[in-house]
């Protein structure tokens, strides 16, 4: 089952992409690892584009703390998982797409469990460094393209946000470590979306010893921003649109 482009869903994106490019996004596998401040944006977006198959994976459900800035957090669905409120939520912009979720955290113990030679794209919008960078050697291994979000924590200002290669990037801590680490494993280019902005130092920063002591400060506007950059480049990467 894939989207359907002949009821008038997405009549204002064949006037600016083409039917062409429609029925692409509509064949298209797209698999988003981590749905919250930015994986949230990409998935929505990709649904809203047309794309017709899409892998939702994230253990995670909604908190408190998520009401500033997550799409699918609400007091409604506060404890309810992530990656299924998602998919609901596509379903209810696009009832002809294929959703499936994994209720997981995507790790390097559990990666051999996804095909991800079976996806046509791959985002990366996890947090943890461990995974991104499994995630990475995985799609290299698969030949499937990739892009990774970069951090979007401590940061106010979405104009500051580009997509760029991972060795171009500059300012952001979360892209030095990683360029350091997949130079480390022979990679030497990345597709990413990184802000330039200097991070900010939380006002109200955890103790030491605090378990919230990393955990950054973060308001709506980067990381909706960055998971619709996110998006842009998949969408215009599929179709050949770039």
């Amino acid at each position: 089952m894939g989207t359907s482009i002949s009821d008038g869903r997405f009549i204002r994106s064949e006037m600016l992409i083409g039917e062409e490019a429609l029925n692409t996004l509509s064949a298209s596998t797209v698999a988003v690892f981590g749905i919250g401040g930015v994986g949230g944006y990409v998935s929505e977006a990709l649904a809203r584009s047309g794309v017709g198959h899409l892998e939702l994976i994230d253990k995670d459900t909604v908190d408190l703390s998520n009401l500033n800035r997550q799409l699918i957090a609400t007091e409604e669905t506060l404890g309810r998982p992530k990656a299924e409120l998602m998919r609901e939520r596509i379903l209810s912009i696009n009832p002809d797409a294929d959703v499936r979720t994994r209720q997981c955290f995507f790790l390097p113990e559990n990666a051999s469990e996804f095909r991800f030679e079976d996806y046509d794209y791959v985002v990366d919008a996890v947090d943890t460094i461990t995974a991104k960078i499994e995630i990475v050697m995985r799609c290299r291994e698969a030949g499937t393209p990739v892009i990774s979000s970069m951090g979007t924590g401590n940061k106010l200002d979405p104009s500051a946000l580009c997509a760029a290669d991972l060795f171009d990037t500059k300012v952001c801590p979360l892209a030095r470590v990683m360029r350091r680490e997949l130079k480390k494993r022979g990679v030497t280019e990345l597709k990413v979306v990184y802000s330039e902005e200097e991070p900010r130092r939380p006002r109200n920063a955890a103790p030491e010893g605090d378990r919230r002591k990393d955990v950054p400060g973060s308001m709506v506007f980067v990381p909706a921003a960055a998971g619709l950059l996110i998006a842009s480049v998949v969408v215009r990467d599929l179709t050949g649109l770039s």
